[in-house]
């Protein structure tokens, strides 16, 4: 079973950091998948989202929201919050 929440992320990455913080803000506990800290993490990333995805790559649940813009969006369209409660209530 995968975790309510994925992030795969790499160092320096500006939109990564704010994905994180985002997420942090909403108390929304993640699993973060930092490829500096093992490089098959990229590949798996590029596997499920498509080959040449940018930092970061977002899934709640099974759905793959997309990089940080996405994530934000859907905050400021208040969907951000029902993903996630849903997920929690699964878990």
């Amino acid at each position: 079973m995968t975790a309510a929440v994925e992030i795969y992320t790499r160092p320096g990455c500006g939109y990564c950091s704010a994905a994180r913080s985002l997420l942090t803000r909403k108390k929304a506990t993640f699993t973060e998948f930092d490829v500096a800290k093992n490089p098959s993490w990229r590949e798996e990333m590029n596997d499920r989202a498509g080959e040449g995805s940018t930092f970061p790559q977002i899934w709640i649940g099974s759905t793959h929201i997309g990089g940080c813009d996405e994530l934000y969006a859907l905050d400021r369209e208040g969907r951000l919050d029902t993903m996630l409660e849903s997920v929690k209530a699964v878990s």
